[in-house]
């Protein structure tokens, strides 16, 4: 690429190692895949470097679904030894959660970028009022709907995720607890959803992007180097090492900490990802 300098490369790496360091504290944290913390980080790393507005949300959330896979396959395998995950759900979920996914790709590479934060928005500010102000009397019932709306609902979840660049955890997660699911057995089912897609949600991506590199030269010299499509790959090889080694150290804190106090604070958290973009849509 020739649209960033020696400088600006040394900066790009930092800022990613940084970043990475920080998204994988708040994921351990808060008990999140990561992409609801590496989207905002990566949009302000990459408005900083000068990404075009029109590509900048697409690179990351094509970015944060990569970084997304290694870990999410690694959780995967850990839940399913400990026999936590329910492996039911999870296979009526896997055809029309790929299919949703597929769908959210095929919409990146032709919508505006206002689409994306949009969404971010209206999904995160849900699952902020939930966490701010849910009460543990808020279910649907103690049996899942038809199998219809099951499929149904993973269809969703998987436009949704691939959207937002999130493993899509925190929306099956509030899907099963919904319906009485005892919370280990959420969490251990949605790394099962974090493989179905980011996956084929981060193959979406490059496939989404490749037609703004080949169309729109000046547009791609903008992006940063070792862009794949909508993937970053020097976004994708340097948050992962950060983000696995500081992970730990979010968990470690968040067990010093409350539920409600962790609930409070990621829900502000949230609210205030919501607001940064709500303001970059209207001004």
């Amino acid at each position: 690429m020739t649209g960033i300098d020696t400088y600006e490369l040394v900066w790009l790496v930092i800022g990613l190692l940084v970043a990475g360091g920080i998204t994988g504290m708040l994921a351990g944290l808060f008990g999140v895949g990561g992409g609801t913390v590496a989207v905002p980080i990566l949009y302000e790393l990459f408005r900083y470097l000068g990404v075009p507005e029109d590509v900048r949300m697409q690179l990351c959330i094509g970015t944060s679904l990569a970084i997304i896979v290694p870990t999410s396959i690694r959780s995967f395998y850990s839940h399913r030894s400990k026999g936590a995950i329910d492996l039911a759900l999870l296979q009526s979920w896997a055809v029309p959660m790929v299919v949703g996914v597929i769908i959210g790709a095929l919409i990146a590479r032709y919508a505006p970028a206002e689409l994306f934060k949009i969404i971010f928005v209206v999904v995160a500010g849900f699952t902020a009022i939930r966490l701010l102000f849910g009460k543990d009397n808020w279910h649907l019932g103690e049996v899942y709907p038809k199998k219809i709306i099951v499929k149904l609902v993973g269809g969703v979840i998987g436009v949704l995720a691939s959207l937002m660049g999130i493993g899509g955890g925190q929306l099956s997660t509030l899907f099963m607890t919904f319906y009485k699911r005892p919370i280990h057995e959420a969490v251990a089912t949605s790394s099962g959803v974090g493989v179905l897609i980011s996956i084929p949600g981060a193959l979406g991506y490059i496939y989404a992007g490749w037609p703004t590199a080949a169309l729109y030269p000046d547009v791609a010299a903008l992006q940063p180097p070792m862009t794949l499509g909508y993937v970053s790959l020097v976004g994708f090889l340097l948050f992962i090492p950060t983000s696995i080694y500081m992970a730990p150290v979010g968990a470690k804190l968040a067990h010093s900490l409350s539920r409600r106090k962790l609930e409070m604070a990621f829900g502000l958290f949230l609210t205030a990802i919501c607001l940064r973009f709500l303001y970059s849509i209207f001004f």
